[in-house]
């Protein structure tokens, strides 16, 4: 099937081969036609399966359209997103799709200056993609008009309501007019997505491409437990085996980030940090860099837990896992150009903790949650590179040869 065949224009079709599109994914394949029917869509699919074209294509298509028919040229799509380096990344592609439309994206995220910003809206943007809590410092300041939006995307909806934006969602779409087209993409669809899509749309249709897995197919994952006091040096072990190769590090806390990050510098690594602390400036610098290989290692809160696109990493470790086991799945989902990753994770100490992680790790092809010091964990990753330190208060003896056993996982 192509692109063609969903109902897009061929002007949207004709550059889409130059950026790499040579057919769509099962999400675009599905939402495509159900975006430009002009109801409203629930949609689940794992992070990194072309969501953004998926609404971003048919968007534009729309807003074209109404504009031919003699509209006024104000902002008519509205993409709300959890995190700046997701905002960026979104308004690229959009910017991008809409070029041979002349079609004019603005972007709106904390961490900057506004004035640029205002006089890109100024300006005459048709579409406009957001990180909520800047949207609403347009709005209070009046320098956004949102009176014609007609299509809202909720992208990464799952995420937002993780990080506590939910009274600002609702401050937004209040603001929005009642006759809209709803769009909601999700990694998953737990009871509060279900519960927010009730609330912000009608009737939606539903779509999910991910065939009840959270699980993305080319990531392996391994998950050992370690002490407290031996979850810097397995970390350093495994990233040293992996010497030349790039590794995403994940932290719980800004504060633990930085003391991780400040860990590797000593430790020989090439390292940056970005957490919500940081500048935006910083933060675009330390992604540039790492995409570049001029940092082989990034350390990172959850900010950069989606958006980032990084082709073929080979490492993620999740130094210290999610309190829920979502925050587990999320991990799992992400890849990139179908690359392989060992997906390594970490927990601090509890044994019923550890006893609830056992069904995650076994849905992800983990295999078992495995006592092990952490310098077993670092001599059995052996050919499947990865690493969870998970941390316990009391150990029982674990050959390195048991562990390389239980360690064989599907291919």
């Amino acid at each position: 099937m192509s692109f063609a065949e969903l109902g897009l224009s061929p002007s949207i079709c004709r550059p889409l081969a130059g950026l790499g599109y040579e057919r769509p994914t099962p999400i675009q394949a599905l939402a495509i036609p159900a975006v430009l029917r002009g109801g409203d869509l629930l949609a689940r699919a794992q992070t990194g399966t072309g969501k953004t074209a998926a609404f971003g294509l048919p968007m534009i298509q729309r807003i074209a359209a109404a504009r031919a028919a003699g509209g006024q040229k104000r902002p008519r799509g509205l993409v709300l997103v959890p995190t700046r380096e997701l905002a960026a990344q979104v308004h690229r592609s959009l910017a991008t799709y809409g070029i041979p439309l002349h079609l004019r994206v603005a972007v709106l995220f904390g961490g900057v200056g506004m004035g640029a910003q205002i006089q890109e809206l100024r300006h005459g943007a048709e579409i406009i993609v957001a990180t909520p809590g800047r949207l609403l410092d347009h709005l209070q300041r009046r320098t956004v008009d949102l009176s014609g939006i007609d299509i809202l995307t909720l992208d990464e909806a799952d995420r937002m309501l993780d990080m506590g934006f939910l009274p600002a969602l609702r401050r937004v779409v209040a603001a929005l007019p009642r006759a809209r087209q709803t769009l909601l993409f999700s990694a998953t669809l737990a009871e509060p997505i279900v519960a927010l899509a009730a609330q912000f749309t009608r009737e939606p249709a539903r779509i999910d491409v991910s065939e009840g897995q959270g699980v993305a197919v080319t990531v392996r994952h391994h998950l050992h437990r370690v002490t407290t006091q031996d979850k810097r040096a397995a970390l350093t072990h495994v990233l040293a085996r992996e010497s030349g190769n790039q590794a995403l590090v994940f932290c719980k806390t800004k504060r633990g980030s930085d003391r991780i990050g400040e860990h590797l510098e000593r430790a020989g690594f090439r390292t940056a940090v970005i957490h919500g602390n940081k500048s935006q400036g910083a933060r675009t610098r330390a992604l540039a860099d790492f995409k570049a290989e001029r940092v082989t290692v990034l350390v990172a809160t959850d900010i950069a837990a989606r958006g980032l696109d990084i082709v073929q990493l080979p490492l993620v470790v999740n130094y210290d896992l999610a309190q829920r086991a979502s925050g587990v799945a999320g991990l799992r989902r992400r890849r990139a150009a179908g690359a392989r990753h060992p997906a390594p994770a970490s927990r601090r100490p509890g044994a019923r903790r550890a006893r609830r992680l056992q069904p995650v790790a076994r849905r992800a092809g983990a295999g078992s949650v495995v006592p092990a010091v952490a310098r077993a964990a670092a001599v059995a990753c052996g050919a499947a590179v990865a690493l969870v330190v998970a941390a316990q208060r009391t150990q029982r003896p674990f050959a390195v040869r048991q562990l390389r056993r239980v360690l064989v996982t599907r291919r």
